[in-house]
């Protein structure tokens, strides 16, 4: 099953274009979900599983691979859904978020799909499991395929840190964040949530759109009223993985655009970190930052601002 994914090389070539690829697979039914392949290690049987005491009701155990210790997780009952069998013929999906390695166990692998970003769709806002996902599209036959919002799944096993180390919180930080605008882009109400509590320590106001698409359009129009958003405009600071329009083609149409073309957008997102910073220049964004890193994320705000200020 390792062979079912492509190599990093050909899937970069997707980054600017608007377009995915995900893994389907199931549950503990016939829904199919979906996760994204930038994110996939591998896809394999599950290996020897050991129990761990005290550990969370959704961690199954922990399995040595490739000389990590990696958690287990039953993704079907993470998003609310019946427990998955596990045994020794069960899948398991190894994936990496915010650098960090952790595998799913899934009822069953079916194929990788290429799409564009704009069949992707919001999930419908509602009651059962729609606060799990971060999109929804259709396959050509119309069947369902539902993307999970695995951030959300990881920190509620684990919960992130948002607080900044009190030693970065200095009063000329402060003095010079204080009012400051930035733009959060984010399909992920949990990583909307992480960069609001961290950067609302520093006093800056913030705006948010869920997807590029509105991002380039809040954008657009706040050109249309004012003109140049550089001096406005602190940073954008933007996910890659998103519905309508990622990160990637985001910045891509900022820079096409003379009145955006200079604001500084910052890549933040839990893909490989190795993989995007090798991406960041090819698309034009002004930095990375892994997802979940709170002072790293301080110091990226400081960086700009010790850049403006010795511009003058």
């Amino acid at each position: 099953m390792a062979g079912v994914l492509d190599s990093v090389n050909q899937r970069t070539r997707l980054v600017g274009e608007n377009r995915l690829e995900i893994l389907l697979f199931r549950l503990s039914g016939q829904q199919l979900f979906a996760l994204n392949v930038f994110k996939i290690r591998e896809v394999l049987q599950l290996p020897r599983l050991t129990q761990m005491p005290q550990r969370h009701p959704h961690v199954v155990g922990v399995v040595h691979l490739r000389g990590q210790t990696i958690p287990v997780i039953d993704l079907a009952a993470a998003i609310g859904m019946r427990a998955q069998q596990v045994n020794e013929n069960s899948t398991v999906i190894v994936t990496e978020y915010n650098n960090s390695v952790q595998a799913f166990v899934v009822g069953g692998v079916e194929r990788i799909i290429n799409l564009n970003w704009d069949t992707v769709q919001p999930p419908p806002r509602g009651a059962g499991r729609a606060h799990y996902l971060t999109a929804i599209t259709r396959l050509e036959d119309q069947r369902l395929v539902e993307i999970i919002d695995v951030e959300k799944v990881l920190a509620e096993i684990v919960p992130f840190n948002t607080r900044i180390s009190e030693e970065l919180l200095d009063e000329q930080l402060l003095d010079n964040a204080r009012g400051r605008e930035v733009l959060l882009v984010d399909d992920s109400q949990t990583g909307i949530n992480q960069l609001k509590e961290t950067l609302s320590q520093l006093d800056l106001t913030l705006h948010v759109a869920t997807d590029g698409l509105r991002a380039l359009r809040q954008l657009q129009a706040w050109a249309d009223a004012e003109g140049k958003l550089s001096e406005r405009l602190l940073m954008v600071i933007t996910d890659a993985e998103m519905p309508e329009m990622d990160g990637y083609r985001l910045t891509a149409e900022i820079r096409k655009d003379p009145r955006l073309s200079d604001l500084y957008v910052v890549l933040h997102t839990s893909l490989s970190g190795n993989f995007n910073k090798a991406l960041v220049e090819k698309v034009g964004c002004d930095g990375f930052l892994s997802k979940f890193q709170p002072d790293q994320l301080v110091e990226v705000v400081r960086e700009r601002l010790s850049n403006l200020q010795a511009r003058g």
